[in-house]
């Protein structure tokens, strides 16, 4: 058979398959038993990371006598190391957290199992620590909510290999009733405490009431990120590096301009960034600057316009972002056109939220949108060595080893791009000599 006439039957199979899939409804928000207070034993258990070799690990009692250390080894119930934390409460309205504890844990061998227990008493748990070095895989995936979709999502991902779980905000769809908070954490636990979740905060997460309640309470008091360790000086937006990866996570909700406390942050963090130590560098926030989805369009314009120029000088590979519920993937793209030199900017806010999928696409699809789709779902990416990852979006309505979208990215550091990037990150720490200078004097 003539090989024009394959390809022509393989492509319209293909369109058909797209044009014949239903989109799903929305799933009803998950009921959680009723479960009295009082209980003594950790709840809500996540671990995340806490600087170079140390470990995070949260947990939430009932007793405010409950203390807070872990013991933890890497033999099932020989415990030979024990570390010391913290813990906080807060109230809200009419309601009353448990004891938040935070322990960091550490050194910690990498790629090393580790068995742990929270207070000395309760349920031994176990952590994967991830690898110093290459392949690494991350997990994604934004705007989870606690829905039947939710459910699928957490469990198409506890059905992948991976080292750790990356979420570009909108956590648990709380929406001032803190009690959802609760619930999430008991249903994200499996995973959470088994692999680092590295979470930045989204619009669902400001639960601000004017001249009464700050914003960002109960995210900022249960979801501690390592901001310290990255020499920011707020929770809503840090960096870390983990087996050849530089992650920076920002803020779509606080101050962003070139004025602002999280802009010198960056400018600091992305000048700090050696691309021969992680020669990947990847950016997370929610609100996304491309997509060509009718939900959302435009909203963070003005974050795009005077943060784009810091991530292009510094040829950031990829974004990841939530808020649109659906999955969109760029080409390589800056300043709204394709540039070999730019970045690949993915959406995926379809991780199973109450509010259901983001339906309505801009027509035409743009020059620069490559992927784009209405579904339920999460990513992986698999950042195979210094030049090149495997990115796999997978769709909740198919078997977890199904990817609807996949793609090869090479690393900028592999193109001839880090050249350009040195002399424009050059004027960029001129400026930012030139700021701390005006400040001292």
């Amino acid at each position: 058979m003539d090989q024009k006439l394959v390809v022509a039957i393989v492509l319209v199979i293909l369109t058909s398959a797209t044009a014949d899939y239903v989109r799903p409804k929305p799933r009803k928000t998950l009921d959680f038993p009723w479960k009295p207070r009082g209980l003594s034993q950790p709840q809500q258990v996540h671990i995340s990371l806490a600087g170079e070799k140390h470990m995070r690990i949260t947990w939430i009692t009932d007793d405010v006598n409950y203390p807070s250390f872990v013991e933890y080894g890497t033999s099932p119930g020989k415990h030979t190391s024990l570390n010391r934390g913290e813990s906080t409460s807060y109230s809200y309205l009419f309601y009353s957290s448990g004891m938040i504890h935070h322990t960091v844990i550490g050194p910690l061998e990498d790629d090393t199992v580790y068995f742990y227990r929270c207070g000395g008493k309760g349920p031994e748990f176990k952590l994967k620590t991830p690898p110093s070095k290459f392949p690494i895989t991350f997990t994604v995936a934004g705007d989870l909510g606690q829905t039947g979709w939710t459910a699928s999502t957490l469990d198409h991902i506890g059905r992948c290999s991976h080292d750790m779980f990356l979420l570009p905000g909108d956590i648990s769809y709380a929406d001032y009733q803190q009690h959802r908070w609760d619930t999430f954490g008991e249903l994200v636990q499996p995973l959470a405490s088994a692999r680092p979740w590295m979470v930045t905060e989204g619009n669902h997460e400001i639960e601000i009431i004017p001249f009464f309640k700050a914003g960002f309470q109960a995210y900022n008091a249960r979801w501690k990120m390592p901001f310290e360790e990255s020499g920011s000086n707020s929770n809503l937006y840090y960096s870390f590096e983990v087996a050849g990866v530089h992650i920076i996570m920002l803020g779509s909700y606080v101050d962003y301009d070139e004025y602002s406390d999280q802009y010198s942050w960056l400018k600091a963090d992305l000048l700090k960034v050696d691309r021969n130590k992680t020669p990947w560098l990847i950016v997370l926030f929610h609100a996304p600057w491309y997509n060509s989805n009718k939900a959302h369009h435009g909203e963070r314009d003005d974050m795009k316009a005077a943060m784009e120029p810091l991530l292009h000088a510094a040829r950031v590979d990829i974004v990841l972002a939530g808020h649109v519920h659906a999955y969109e993937r760029s080409k390589r793209v800056n300043n709204g056109r394709s540039d070999p030199c730019g970045t690949v900017h993915i959406t995926i806010g379809d991780g199973g939220n109450r509010e259901g999928l983001a339906r309505k696409f801009k027509d035409p699809q743009p020059e620069w949108s490559a992927f784009r789709e209405a579904s339920f779902g999460h990513g992986e990416l698999n950042i195979v060595n210094a030049t090149h990852a495997f990115w796999g979006w997978h769709r909740n309505d198919d078997d977890e080893p199904v990817r609807s979208d996949q793609v090869w990215i090479t690393s900028l550091v592999s193109s001839g791009c880090l050249a350009e990037r040195n002399m424009n990150l050059g004027r960029f720490s001129w400026h930012l000599r030139k700021e701390n200078l005006l400040t001292t004097l």
